[in-house]
C-alpha cells in the first residue's frame, strides 16, 4: 500500500508528541493528527516523576524543562509570599469538620518536590533522602515542576525542530487495517500510514474504531480544576482541605483550585466547564460564600472513571496514554504513564519499521506497560477510597495519615509517585536489569544521559580494555559505546558495563569483564537492538515464554 507515513500518531498532547519525537529519532516518517485546532489549555497535571524527566534529560531537553521549574517555583514563592499572614494550613478546616493532611499544603521557593497521596502532602523533611533509590535519580531533580501545558509546548518545539508534521484541525472518522497498513478516514481526506498508534484520550476514536474493549470501574466523583481570579481568597485555606460534603484545594498558584464531590459523574463530561458550576462547586465543599470572578483559561472536569484496554494492539493499530488506561488524576499518575508508554512504544515501533526487528519485539509493548498500567489503576482507586467524606473513610484517613507521618511511610510513597522503583521482568540475573538507569557519571565529566541525545542504544564500558565497547562495534548504527575507566566516583558502584535500551531500561549490566559476561552483552544486543548491522537479517522472534517474561 502507498503510504503518506510510516506512522500515523492520532493526538497532539505530551504523549502523541513524545512517540512521534521517538519515531523520528528512529528513521521513520511519522505525522500527527489531531482533532483540535489549537494546543488544549486547560489545566491538567501539574508535575512530572523521575523517568519523564529523565527521558527529557536523555533527548537533550533538560535545561528547558529546569527553567520551567524555575518559573514555577517562583510563582509558588509568590503565592506563598502572599497568603504568609494567613494561618498556616494545619490551622485551617473547612466549615463543619474538617481535616489536613501531614505536611500542609504550602512549599516554598527552594523547598523539595514530594507530591501527595489522597491530599495528603508528603512533608519533604521526613523522606529518607538517602534511600539508595531515591539517591540513584537526583540529576533531575530541577525539572521535576513541569505542569502540562508548559510540557506540551517544550515537546512540541522538540517535534517541530525534529521535522514532523502536526496536522491539526483533523479528526479520524474510520479506519480499516489492511494487513499491510491502515486506511484512515479523516475529515480532511484518507490518510495511508503502515501503522496507526492512538494517542487521542480517554474517549479514543482510534480505540473504539479498532474494537477494542475497554473494561473497568464507573465513576462515583465529579472533580473540578481551573485557575480563577478570585474576590475574597482568605475565605479558603491553601492546600487540600476536607469535608463531610468532599475535598477542595487552593494553591500552590494563585488562583489555582481544585474541588472533589462524590456525587457520581457529571451528566456531559464534554460540555465545558463555566465559571458558574466551578464557583457553585467551590461553595459546596469549602462551606464559604467565595467569589470567583473569571476564568483564566479553560477549566477542566474529570472523575474517577478507571479503565484499562483489554488490548494495547490490534493488529497494525496500538495504543498508548490514555487511550489504553484512564483513571483518576490523584498522585498525579496519568501523564507520566502515559510518556512512559510512548518511549517504550517509540524505539520498537521504529525498529520494526526500519526493518532490524521483527513484529514479534511489539508484543513486549503490552508485556511490560499493562502491569505498571494496572498497578496505577489501583493506586489510585486506593486515594479515592481514602479520600470519601465518610465517617469510615475518615478513619482510615486518620490511620493512613499517621503512617505518612513518618519516615518510612513518607519515603515508601514518594519513591512509589517518583517512579524511581518501576521495574520489568526482562530476561538477566542483574539486580539492575529492568530498571530505569540510574545517574551515571563519566570520568571525563559528562554524565551518560548527555550521550543519548539522539537516541538508540547506550553501552556504558568501564572494562580496562574495553571489551564491551569492541563486542558491541557491530551494532555500531544502533548502538553508541561510552567508555569510562578510572572513575573517581563511579555510579552504579562496582558496575563494569551496562546496556541502556532507547527508553532509558537497563537491558543487561555486569560487575565483571570476562568472556562470559561478553557473551551475556552479545545475546542482549541480538534480543533488543537486532542482528549485527553486517547480517542483515532480523534477530529471530522471542519466544512466547520470553515475551511473558518480558512483562
Amino acid at each position: 500500500m502507498n503510504q503518506d507515513a510510516d506512522v500515523t500518531v492520532v493526538g497532539a498532547g505530551p504523549v502523541g508528541l513524545v512517540l512521534a519525537a521517538e519515531l523520528a529519532l528512529s528513521g521513520a516518517t511519522v505525522q500527527v493528527l489531531e482533532r483540535r485546532a489549537e494546543p488544549d489549555e486547560a489545566g491538567k497535571a501539574g508535575a512530572i516523576n523521575v523517568p519523564t524527566a529523565e527521558a527529557l534529560d536523555r533527548r537533550g531537553l533538560l535545561p528547558a524543562a529546569e527553567q520551567v521549574q524555575r518559573d514555577m517555583v517562583e510563582r509558588a514563592g509568590s503565592f506563598a509570599r502572599m497568603v504568609g499572614d494567613r494561618p498556616s494550613g494545619g490551622e485551617r478546616h473547612a466549615p463543619g469538620g474538617g481535616e489536613r493532611g501531614p505536611g500542609g499544603g504550602r512549599r516554598g521557593p527552594g523547598s523539595r518536590f514530594t507530591g501527595h497521596f489522597a491530599g495528603m502532602v508528603l512533608d519533604p523533611d521526613l523522606v529518607d533522602a538517602s534511600d539508595p533509590d531515591l539517591a540513584a535519580h537526583t540529576a533531575v531533580d530541577g525539572a521535576r515542576l513541569v505542569p502540562q501545558r508548559e510540557l506540551e509546548a517544550l515537546l512540541a518545539g522538540h517535534v517541530a525542530r525534529l521535522g514532523v508534521p502536526v496536522r491539526r484541525g483533523v479528526e479520524v472518522t474510520a479506519l480499516e487495517d489492511t494487513r499491510d497498513g491502515v486506511l484512515v478516514g479523516t475529515t480532511a481526506g484518507p490518510v495511508r500510514t503502515g501503522w496507526l498508534v492512538g494517542c487521542d484520550g480517554g474517549r479514543s476514536t482510534v480505540r473504539r474504531l479498532a474494537g477494542i474493549d475497554f473494561p473497568g470501574t464507573d465513576p462515583e466523583l465529579t472533580g473540578h480544576l481551573a485557575v480563577a481570579d478570585i474576590a475574597d481568597p482568605s475565605v479558603l485555606a491553601d492546600g487540600w482541605t476536607w469535608s463531610a460534603r468532599g475535598a477542595y484545594r487552593y494553591g500552590p498558584q494563585p488562583g489555582r483550585v481544585v474541588t472533589v464531590e462524590f456525587d457520581g459523574a457529571p451528566a456531559d463530561r464534554s460540555a465545558p466547564v463555566t465559571l458558574e458550576e466551578l464557583q457553585t462547586s467551590l461553595r459546596r465543599v469549602s462551606g464559604t460564600d467565595v467569589t470567583l470572578t473569571a476564568l483564566r483559561g479553560a477549566a477542566t472536569r474529570w472523575t474517577d472513571n478507571a479503565r484499562q484496554a483489554a488490548n494495547y494492539r490490534s493488529g497494525r493499530v496500538l495504543l498508548a496514554g490514555d487511550s489504553a488506561h484512564v483513571h483518576s488524576p490523584f498522585g498525579g499518575q496519568g501523564l507520566n504513564l502515559g510518556v512512559g508508554d510512548a518511549m517504550n512504544l517509540g524505539w520498537k515501533l521504529g525498529a520494526v519499521v526500519a526493518g532490524w526487528a521483527p513484529e514479534g519485539l511489539l508484543d513486549t509493548y503490552d508485556a511490560e506497560r499493562r502491569p505498571l498500567g494496572a498497578w496505577v489503576l489501583d493506586w489510585t482507586r486506593a486515594q479515592i477510597g481514602v479520600l470519601r467524606g465518610d465517617a469510615k473513610s475518615a478513619a482510615l484517613r486518620e490511620v493512613v495519615g499517621d503512617l505518612l507521618s513518618t519516615r518510612e511511610g513518607t519515603t515508601y510513597a514518594v519513591k512509589k509517585i517518583s517512579g524511581v522503583t518501576q521495574r520489568f521482568d526482562l530476561p538477566g540475573d542483574h539486580p539492575l536489569v529492568g530498571r530505569f538507569v540510574p545517574d551515571v557519571w563519566l570520568s571525563d565529566g559528562s554524565r551518560l544521559a548527555d550521550h543519548g541525545h539522539g537516541g538508540g542504544f547506550l553501552l556504558l564500558d568501564r572494562t580496562p580494555d574495553g571489551a564491551f565497547a569492541r563486542r558491541a562495534a557491530a551494532w555500531g548504527g544502533r548502538v553508541t559505546s561510552v567508555t569510562s575507566v578510572n572513575d573517581d566516583h563511579a555510579t552504579p558502584t562496582g558496575v563494569t558495563g551496562m546496556l541502556v535500551r532507547p527508553d532509558g531500561v537497563i537491558a543487561w549490566a555486569s560487575d565483571t569483564d570476562g568472556p562470559a559476561d561478553t557473551t551475556g552483552l552479545e545475546a542482549a544486543l541480538r534480543r533488543w537492538a537486532g542482528a549485527p548491522s553486517s547480517a542483515p537479517a532480523p534477530a529471530p522472534a522471542p519466544a512466547p515464554a520470553e515475551r511473558e517474561s518480558a512483562g
